[in-house]
């Protein structure tokens, strides 16, 4: 009987104590162990961070740069056109004449 009385009291010695280190270091206490988001929630954001690691691209908003970049494709479109390398019509491709076969 004396030996029930013990372990009950140190249990609940080890409880109280894995209660306040929890309140101490701002843990957040588990005893079942059932799944919890909050290992997720804890972490920082990093979606700020990761946008002003890259510049700012000003030739987006410039639209004489976006023309002049539209201009370059189509004439180099058209130049591989007229040697026969540009893109086929569309449904006229390699795969399509494989599946009429």
């Amino acid at each position: 009987m004396t030996s029930s009385l013990k372990s009950l009291l140190a249990s609940a010695a080890v409880k109280g104590v894995t209660e306040a280190r929890a309140r101490i270091f701002g843990h957040v206490l588990n005893p079942t162990g059932q799944r919890s988001p909050h290992k997720i929630l804890r972490k920082k954001l990093i979606g700020e961070k990761v946008a002003q690691w890259y510049p700012y691209d000003i030739k987006k908003d410039d639209p004489l740069v976006m023309a002049r970049q539209e201009h370059e494709r189509l004439s180099k479109l058209e130049m591989l056109k007229r040697r026969g390398k540009g893109p086929p019509k569309k449904g006229q491709g390699r795969r399509a004449v494989k599946r009429n076969k």
